[in-house]
């Protein structure tokens, strides 16, 4: 019989030989005028450090019968933010990706999946105002109802080393969104900084994050 030939594991990424499920909390009341405001219980895992990748920014995430809401700290940056309302997807700024239904074992979105980003500057007449936009995902076989000019909410404050971020994304915005009734959300984000590099949560650029659902993690909504 011929040997057996088995897989070199240090070609395969770690993060894929799991299934990841984290906890998010509560927060009452979760967006104000001011942003959000998520102490270190709401922190997300740097699950990226398990390929070997260092930590570019902070990212925490919490909930509400509002909806979700994100906050992000870069630091150590030389140079500001690119960021350019015409170009979204290209931008340094947070990228989430969120399914209310938490449907982690097909590969092409439905309507309760939602792609959303958040910039740091990039917009209004002088392009120094945040910006909050939908994107579309690839390949999906349903997409999320459009979203209405300032369903989405951000904050910021750019500084000359980095940036911190405030995002909300509220009921309306999210279809089927229930934590209630389905508590589970498949979840991951994109962190693009075109001086720092790339930062994301359950899967890597080997993998098509950006339209597979199944490469998401499961988030669940805990008091």
């Amino acid at each position: 019989m011929p040997n057996s030939i088995t897989p070199d594991s240090s070609l395969i990424p770690p993060r894929f030989l799991f299934r990841f499920a984290v906890e998010i909390h509560r927060c009452e009341p979760l967006w104000s005028a001011a942003g959000v405001s998520l102490d270190e219980k709401y922190a997300l895992p740097m699950l990226a450090e398990l390929d070997g990748q260092r930590q570019l920014a902070e990212v925490r995430m919490g909930w509400s019968s509002q909806g979700l809401a994100w906050w992000v700290r870069v630091e150590g940056k030389s140079q500001l933010p690119w960021c350019r309302d015409s170009r979204l997807e290209d931008s340094d700024g947070l990228q989430v990706w969120v399914d209310t239904r938490a449907t982690t074992n097909v590969h092409r979105a439905s309507r309760y999946c939602h792609r959303y980003t958040f910039l740091p500057r990039g917009g209004g007449h002088t392009a120094e105002e945040p910006v909050a936009d939908q994107l579309l995902i690839n390949r999906a076989r349903e997409n999320a109802r459009p979203i209405r000019p300032r369903e989405l909410q951000v904050k910021a404050k750019v500084t000359k080393s980095g940036y911190e971020l405030s995002a909300f994304a509220p009921v309306v915005a999210l279809y089927g969104f229930d934590p209630v009734g389905s508590p589970r959300l498949g979840f991951t984000y994109a962190l693009l900084d075109r001086e720092q590099g790339l930062q994301t949560f359950s899967s890597g650029p080997e993998f098509p994050y950006e339209e597979d659902p199944s490469c998401w993690a499961e988030a669940i909504l805990v008091e």
